[in-house]
């Protein structure tokens, strides 16, 4: 426990913690629930209305179609799906039977779905036909992956939409042909029916559930293995600070499922306290703005470029807010002039809410800290939620620092991970036990604490790009670039965006001989979209004869950074 502050004190007897933690897994939380609440709408799918009851049945159903596959429990299973029903019942069913769901983003490349696959040992897929292309691709390069198991956005949709849906977007959608090795979602779901006599194991709270995926101090991927007590304490922390919560309070559901924030906070907190979730596969700013005028949504939470485009939208004119009990924002710091022009947006559209900023990491499944409903300070971040111990550390000791004193966030509680899959180094690195005995994130963020306890976020230690919310490391991408064949280096850098608050830009050393053209350009650019995330690729690539070095012989790349900021003055 810190000496300097303890926050959300209520009483301390042979436990540091001040909240019951359910125990069981995360499916188990969710099943308490729909047998409490069995009438309450679950989900909400394009006009489709899920009870939990029948949220339930779906979960069973998914699971022993698992457990027909011969998935069995410590498997690994990766989901690559947007926010739909089959994503979320797939999710938990996983967990029923005792496997580990690995969560990856949809629109990978088909590098990306090749690595993460092997990466995680996934013994099966679950994915979109339209991005099936792409795992056909590296399918022969996919070293444990038995079965696909391929989903259409169909699969979820009530009735009345199948055949609209058939007739404009779902004939954009390239057709998998009969004779591919595949299973398709109604299929997997019909092999329930062989299972005779299955037992469903018994799940401890620190049993691994998921893994989630986040860059390290060196911009490689890393696996980040979460519990099911990383969930259920999470659910249990957000709910205690947001006091008129209600059974069937709706959640407007935009962040990603592949997202902590998404999956811990939109989809399992409201999930495992009685809520109604909204689940949106793709969005504009726009189409966010009506769903919101449509849905009457009790909770929103998105990133802060998100909001800023929202603002901006006609169809939001005329909203009326008042139904809103809590609006977050997170995945990117929030501007105090932002935060301000939204605070004043709401009020004037009949809210009684303020924007709510929080502060996390994915290595503690996503928020941490957020701001109390009670108290704001202009600036902060916040304070830690219930059971969450903030230190602000000299970077790389434990050694804390006075109020105000810059230095390393430091973070224990019961939402820290387990560790990193198959990286010990890097686990080590980051999970460090203090000298009051217990084990902190080190989050390689630039922070302060004042004597309230407030946390005012100041910067990253790592170099990273934040872009629409999303975590992009340099160094992946300078990987990717410097393995084309016209390349000699690259430097990859951070440029501001009005919209996005950091764009993709590289800067690129050809070749000898290599001709600085358009064509050159547009020839790497070709190259990048095979193997980079739309949401990662440079907006723009620079050639440059020589990148600035530091004296020790490495790019410099503060210095470009600081040359695309002299250009904006």
């Amino acid at each position: 426990m810190s000496e300097i502050y303890k926050p959300w004190i209520k009483s301390y007897g042979d436990s540091r913690d001040t909240l019951t933690y359910f125990e069981g897994s995360y499916c188990d939380m969710v099943e308490f629930i729909a047998d409490k609440y069995p009438n309450v709408i679950a989900y909400e799918f394009m006009g489709k209305k899920v009870k939990y009851k029948d949220f339930k049945k779906e979960i069973y159903e998914a699971a022993y179609a698992l457990a027909n596959l011969g998935i069995k429990q410590g498997d690994k299973v990766t989901i690559a799906m947007p926010n739909c029903p089959m994503g979320i019942i797939v999710f938990y069913a996983l967990n029923k039977i005792g496997a580990i769901s690995n969560m990856i983003h949809p629109l990978s490349s088909q590098g990306e779905y090749e690595f993460y696959l092997n990466f995680s040992k996934s013994k099966a897929l679950l994915c979109l036909d339209q991005f099936y292309g792409k795992v056909k691709a590296v399918r022969p390069n996919l070293k444990y992956l038995e079965y696909v198991i391929v989903s259409s956005i169909k699969d979820g949709l009530p009735s009345f939409m199948k055949l609209p849906y058939d007739l404009t977007l779902g004939r954009k959608i390239k057709k998998i042909d009969k004779s591919e090795d595949i299973i398709r979602y109604k299929d997997f779901i019909k092999g329930a029916k062989n299972v005779g006599g299955y037992i469903f194991p018994k799940l401890n709270s620190d049993d691994v559930g998921t893994i989630l995926y986040s860059g390290g101090t060196t911009g490689t991927n890393k696996g980040i293995l979460l519990t099911n007590k990383n969930f259920n304490a999470l659910s249990q922390q957000i709910v205690e600070v947001v006091k008129d919560y209600e059974i069937g309070d709706v959640f407007l559901a935009v962040m990603p499922i592949f997202h902590g924030f998404g999956l811990g906070i939109a989809i399992h907190t409201m999930l495992s306290n009685g809520g109604t979730v909204v689940l949106v596969p793709r969005f504009t700013a726009d189409s966010y703005a009506k769903l919101i005028k449509k849905t009457h949504p009790n909770f929103i939470a998105g990133v802060p470029s998100l909001y800023e485009a929202m603002l901006r939208t006609k169809s939001m004119q005329e909203a009326d807010l008042s139904c809103l009990k809590g609006i977050f924002s997170g995945g990117d710091s929030l501007s105090v002039e932002l935060k301000k022009k939204l605070d004043n947006f709401l009020s004037s559209h009949k809210s009684k809410v303020t924007v709510k900023e929080g502060y996390g990491m994915t290595e503690c499944v996503t928020a941490s800290c957020l701001t109390p409903m009670f108290k704001e300070k202009e600036g902060s971040i916040g304070i830690p939620l219930p059971d969450m111990i903030y230190k602000i550390c000299k970077p790389g000791t434990d050694e804390e620092l006075p109020f105000y004193e810059q230095g390393e966030i430091c973070i224990a509680g019961p939402t820290v991970m387990k560790g990193y899959l198959d990286n010990e180094k890097e686990t080590q690195e980051t999970l460090k036990k203090h000298r009051d005995g217990l084990t902190y994130i080190h989050s390689g963020d630039i922070g302060y604490m004042d004597e309230e306890g407030y946390i005012y976020f100041v910067q990253r230690l790592k170099r990273m790009i934040v872009s629409n919310g999303y975590n992009i490391y340099p160094s992946q991408i300078e990987n990717i670039i410097d393995k084309n064949e016209l390349v000699s280096m690259s430097c990859v850098i951070g440029v501001k965006d009005p919209i996005k608050m950091q764009k993709v830009k590289a800067f690129i050393m050809l070749k000898n001989g290599v001709e600085k053209s358009e064509k050159t350009k547009q020839e790497i650019m070709e190259y990048l979209r095979k193997y980079i995330a739309k949401y990662a690729m440079p907006y723009d690539i620079e050639f440059r004869d020589e990148l600035p070095k530091t004296l020790v012989g490495k790019v410099a790349y503060r210095i470009l950074e600081e040359e695309e900021l002299a250009k904006e003055k």
